[in-house]
């Protein structure tokens, strides 16, 4: 299945291309909210010490991503340059899902450490060497501005599907699987083989339907030391970068805390525990998450509005703001506020759609603004700038999560029991991490969103002078 002329894609195959990333974003999604809370309660390992583990994955993640991408940048075959990766490797990268589940009941913290640090490598090898030629599919795909637009839309629906399927059905997995006798850890391996096998399928459906249709000139990688040198001259770049961070960030923090909060203050401890939403009997997980996913999806325009409607800047302070409040008030709510909670994270919805929306918005106008000062189009090297300090900062904030964790006096539960209760510091300190360190990330990303440089009026002359400059035809140091 090929493009249609003049670049223009079917229906179908922005729905096939946008479903593979409905495999890699459950499979992220899944990772990043129930990880932590699987390595220290199903495992059994000192949150200090999985910090280390989590730690070295994810730097290992941002320096796999620009290798992996170059590496595939070389590929010749009959197949092109990036769909060998989506058929040698999604099938291994199908089965590792299942293995990041599957620790050893060692009694060496060591040991574990080890084994998990290892099993979480190899899945986010395997998961690169199918996401960075996935992605990089795209440009090769479309070549055309605005099919890139919509093929980018069906990608993010499939990613917010994919985050709502994992934040409701994991949960549910679970307790299916404690209430029929399994264990905890069985519970997990169920839920990484179904969402593992979800995710080859796409892949493969997406090796065998789609052609890759650009013949694309092998370009020049550049280091990454270079490459953030660059980025980092571009003044709007360094706002840009920080708001994204500071959003994102403050993300990954309640991500990792939210199932111990839910669990251990919400719930008291009782892994099946069950809140009613709609009639239905759901885990606490499945509901709030559910519920604050449902939300995003659904107020994902109302931001695109929004910024239309007045500026980036001003639809950046306010959905920032918003969602600092909303954060804040987490810390207030008492075991048993179950209508109150689930009203919570409605309305965190609304301000995580703006987080989804507003910050990834205003990149192409930094990629604009360095156009006029390089005379380059360079995004290349902005996106991966980005993604690398990004995962950089991810890395510390939940190294650090996990240690204020372990210090606060956090008790790994004995293995089999289904209710057990954390002692009031652990407690306290879950409650903070959820509510003021979150909000206190989102506070730095509206202040800073305040004094973005780039409003709509500069804006527009930007977009006047590179209209005049493409209508003269003024070479690029290059030609």
């Amino acid at each position: 299945m090929t493009a249609t002329k003049e670049g223009r894609l079917s229906l179908w195959q922005k729905l096939i291309y946008g479903s593979g990333d409905f495999g890699l974003s459950s499979i992220s999604m899944m990772r990043s909210v129930f990880y932590a809370i699987y390595l220290t309660d199903v495992v059994g390992l000192d949150p200090r010490l999985a910090s280390f583990g989590a730690l070295f994955g994810i730097i290992y993640d941002a320096i796999n991503d620009p290798l992996i991408g170059m590496i595939s940048d070389r590929v010749r075959s009959r197949w092109g340059r990036r769909r060998p990766f989506l058929l040698i490797f999604a099938i291994p990268f199908g089965l590792s899902f299942v293995i990041l589940w599957t620790a050893p009941a060692w009694n060496s913290q060591v040991a574990l450490i080890l084994y998990v640090t290892m099993s979480f490598a190899l899945v986010d090898t395997l998961g690169t060497l199918i996401s960075v030629p996935y992605y990089s599919l795209m440009p090769e795909l479309a070549p055309d501005y605005d099919e890139r637009t919509g093929l980018s839309g069906f990608r993010t629906v499939f990613q917010l599907a994919a985050s709502l399927a994992i934040v409701i059905t994991v949960p549910m997995i679970m307790d299916w699987a404690l209430e029929a006798g399994y264990s905890q850890q069985q519970g997990f391996m169920i839920a990484g083989s179904i969402f593992g096998t979800i995710g080859t399928i796409a892949i493969l459906i997406i090796f065998f339907t789609i052609r890759e249709t650009a013949d694309v000139e092998v370009t020049e990688t550049l280091p990454i030391g270079k490459t953030l040198r660059i980025a980092w001259s571009n003044v709007p770049f360094r706002f840009a970068v920080a708001i994204h961070l500071m959003t994102w960030t403050a993300m990954d923090m309640v991500a990792v805390v939210l199932p111990y909060y839910l669990l251990y203050w919400m719930s008291r401890g009782d892994l099946l525990a069950k809140v009613e939403i709609f009639g239905l009997p759901l885990a606490p997980e499945s509901a709030f998450f559910g519920l604050l996913m449902l939300v995003c999806i659904l107020t994902l325009p109302f931001w695109v509005w929004f910024a239309r409607k007045r500026n980036k800047r001003e639809a950046l302070l306010v959905g920032m703001i918003f969602w600092v409040i909303i954060e804040s008030f987490v810390f207030t709510i008492q075991p048993g506020q179950t209508d109150l909670l689930l009203a919570i994270g409605a309305l965190a919805g609304f301000g995580v759609a703006s987080a989804y929306v507003l910050p990834d918005s205003i990149f192409p106008d930094v990629i604009e603004w360095d156009e006029i000062r390089t005379r380059r189009r360079q995004e290349g090297i902005y996106y991966g700038a980005r993604a690398f300090i990004r995962k950089l900062t991810s890395a510390v904030v939940i190294f650090v999560t996990l240690q204020l964790l372990g210090w606060s006096g956090y008790q790994n539960p004995p293995a089999g029991v289904t209710q057990f209760s954390q002692g009031e510091t652990a407690l306290t300190t879950i409650r903070v991490l959820v509510s003021f360190g979150g909000a206190g990330m989102l506070l730095i990303a509206a202040i800073i969103a305040g004094w973005y440089p780039l409003s709509r009026e500069k804006h527009a002359r930007m977009r006047r002078i590179l209209a005049r400059r493409r209508a003269d035809n003024v070479p690029t140091p290059e030609e």
